[in-house]
């Protein structure tokens, strides 16, 4: 491994160092808020259908709005706080999703939804950067473990956002999602607590110059890891985008359940995603990110080609196996980008957090106007294929682990 020689090594009982577990718990607290009030958007899709007679084409144009919105400004703000790191800015990225949510609550056309959910979509292209720094700093070298806390905590809160959509929402009306300001609100406590901590932290590192240890690659083995990275991630996002968005209206279709049962099962999906994420970081440090992201993203391929010709009894149990395994892929994606540009975090963390979103966006948008021009059906048998795409991992480059 190459270690950049301006840099001296730093003592061991130095704050970056150490595992600092409140921070960890804390980041992902935030995510799970701050995802939580994304995840209204596809869970209230139903009833906004319904209300204002939306095609599946709108639906999948609501997404990809959000979407952009969230993925375009990501690098750039990640690489605008690689140069100055703005501890407080989190909390700017959540005043924007809050009034983005009490706009959708009060939403009566398409293009107002469209500008709500732009401004949740803003909202979290600020948090996501900044939020992922935080958590490798806090890491303590622990980066697979600390990344899936961080990420345990947004897929929890995509996972509960659904149920209390049907719960709150759906036995309601749309004016009902003004309830998730509470959310917002307390977020906006936490992400202040964050920034004080991440400010006295920043003060400390300033003070000592930190060992940032470089990948022993070529910049052509780097360049070509980066766009395989990406790649998977196409693969990845494409995928879940048929879940998140239209898993419901496929339930409803395929097995004629009621908007409620089919967020149920939209929880149990995106609950086992959370299990996923939970698990990929730490196998990730353990027996090298390479094999888990082969593993997570082809992995899933078997029981994604069973999906579309099964019961309703084993769609339940093959959505969440899917979830476990496809889901345990983007903590090591991550890591294993920010081990190949270390000095660049902020802009790495917002290139894949954007390009992720961005695919989820794209993906949701077209597959809407395939259900639009085929079936709902349709497009689960076609985007069944997706995750074979995974076996292009063999050709990621081994690190050594830190």
């Amino acid at each position: 491994m190459e270690i950049a020689n301006t840099n001296t090594s730093t003592p061991p009982t130095d704050l970056a160092q150490k595992t600092v577990y409140p921070i960890l718990f804390s980041i992902a607290f935030a995510h799970l808020l701050n995802d939580l009030l994304q995840a209204v958007i596809p869970a209230a899709y139903p009833i906004l259908k319904d209300n204002y007679q939306l095609s599946f084409t709108q639906i999948g144009l609501i997404t990809f709005a959000y979407q952009m919105a969230a993925s375009i400004l990501q690098p750039i703000v990640g690489l605008y706080t690689d140069k100055k790191p703005k501890p407080y800015s989190q909390i700017f990225g959540m005043v924007f999703t809050l009034g983005g949510i009490i706009l959708l609550s009060f939403a009566a056309s398409f293009p107002i939804i469209i500008l709500s959910v732009v401004l949740v979509g803003i909202g979290s292209s600020i948090f996501h950067p900044e939020a992922s720094r935080i958590s490798f700093l806090a890491s303590g070298g622990k980066r697979g473990l600390a990344q899936s806390i961080f990420q345990l905590g947004g897929n929890a809160g995509t996972a509960i956002g659904p149920l209390l959509v049907a719960l709150i929402v759906v036995p309601n009306n749309q004016h009902y999602i003004i309830w998730f300001v509470i959310v917002a609100i307390i977020a906006l406590f936490v992400l202040a607590r964050i920034a004080s901590w991440y400010q006295n932290h920043l003060t400390l590192r300033a003070k000592k110059k930190v060992e940032i240890i470089l990948p022993d690659l070529s910049q052509t083995k780097i360049v070509l890891s980066v766009a395989i990275l990406l790649v998977l991630i196409f693969s990845k996002f494409f995928y879940m985008a048929s879940i998140s968005s239209y898993f419901t209206f496929y339930l409803m279709y395929r097995f004629q359940l009621s908007i409620q049962d089919a967020q149920f099962h939209l929880f149990w999906f995106l609950a086992s995603c959370a299990v996923g994420t939970l698990i990929g970081g730490p196998l990730g440090d353990r027996f090298g990110r390479k094999y888990v992201i082969w593993f997570s993203v082809l992995g899933a391929a078997p029981f994604a080609l069973m999906l579309p010709h099964v019961d309703l009894f084993w769609t339940g149990i093959l959505s969440v196996i899917i979830g476990i395994i496809i889901s345990s892929a983007f903590p090591a994606i991550l890591v294993y980008a920010q081990e190949l540009l270390p000095k660049k975090l902020g802009m790495v963390s917002g290139l894949f957090y954007g390009f992720a979103f961005g695919m989820g966006g794209l993906g949701s948008a077209l597959l809407g106007n395939l259900a639009d021009h085929t079936s709902i059906d349709y497009v689960y048998h076609l985007c069944a294929y997706l995750p074979l795409i995974g076996i292009i991992a063999l050709f990621l480059p081994n690190l050594k682990k830190n």
